[in-house]
């Protein structure tokens, strides 16, 4: 097959994996801490493996990998409803890769999707188990319609970290320096544990998660890569700062600055980076 027929494929099912990623995490935090919450939460990770997994794949042909999110299944009024709704989305996803597996003839690429499909048809049973034991649990969805100053900073704050996720993944995806990439799969990390905490408080204090993005950098280039990625750094730090200050919450303040001082952290892990690139080159 055509390596630009594979890429496409590829990116389809990265898209896939990117859709059922927030459409887990989206239902995990709705419904509070718990059990069931942690192991929605622990097959999202798995989704995140497999998003690794296939950029890296779409990188070694020659491509670049799609930032776009696949489609996801939000239907439903209770936490029963949604479960069936991630049956569905597994089915989706069994469907195609088990159609890619059939279409792409190299040995490698088709070992990587037969490990993932093996994945989402065990997602899929554990979602189906989860419906009955959400209806015998009687878990419901937590979120409230709160909208004031503090779900708004948290709203923002949850934006930001999703769209630097995306970022420092592009770019260590597309990144051949080995410790450029590491830092950037670090950083993104982090990230992710800002957006989770972050989630958690807003539905803790009667809000709604909202996972969406703003304009995110796809620079392929370490310097222009870093470069961005220090401009932002540097403006979400002030802006952790100010809207910390501006908070009477003691504890939502702490949880501010302590991503504050994490955002500081990274714009120093990128500009030394960017310099010690320049003295080598």
């Amino acid at each position: 097959m055509d390596k630009e027929k594979v890429i496409a494929l590829l990116n389809e099912d990265l898209e896939g994996e990117h859709g059922a990623i927030v459409q887990y995490l989206i239902h995990a935090y709705s419904m509070g801490e718990g059990e069931l919450a942690c192991e929605i939460e622990a097959i999202a990770r798995e989704e995140m493996r497999h998003f690794d997994w296939l950029a890296e794949a779409i990188v070694d042909l020659g491509g670049k990998p799609s930032l776009k999110r696949g489609k996801m299944r939000m239907e439903g009024k209770t936490v029963s409803e949604w479960m069936g709704q991630d049956v569905l989305l597994e089915e989706d996803a069994i469907a195609m890769y088990k159609e890619h597996i059939k279409t792409i003839d190299e040995p490698g690429i088709k070992r990587v999707l037969q490990r993932i499909l093996s994945d989402e048809e065990s997602h899929r049973d554990d979602f189906r188990h989860f419906v009955d034991k959400v209806k015998r649990e009687g878990l419901k969805d937590i979120r409230g319609d709160r909208k004031d100053k503090v779900t708004k900073v948290l709203d923002w704050g949850i934006e930001h970290e999703y769209t630097v996720i995306l970022q420092y993944l592009f770019h260590s995806y597309m990144a051949r320096n080995k410790e450029i990439k590491k830092q950037m799969e670090d950083q993104a990390i982090n990230e992710m544990q800002h957006l989770g905490w972050l989630a958690e408080e807003l539905v803790g204090g009667g809000g709604s998660p909202r996972i969406e993005h703003t304009k995110i950098d796809q620079s392929t280039k370490p310097a222009a890569m870093l470069r961005a990625d220090i401009e932002i750094e540097k403006k979400v730090a002030a802006e952790y700062d100010r809207a910390a200050k501006d908070i009477a919450d003691e504890k939502l303040k702490k949880l501010l600055l302590r991503i504050r001082d994490h955002e500081v952290y990274h714009t120093d892990v990128f500009t030394d980076l960017l310099k010690k690139m320049k003295r080598q080159s």
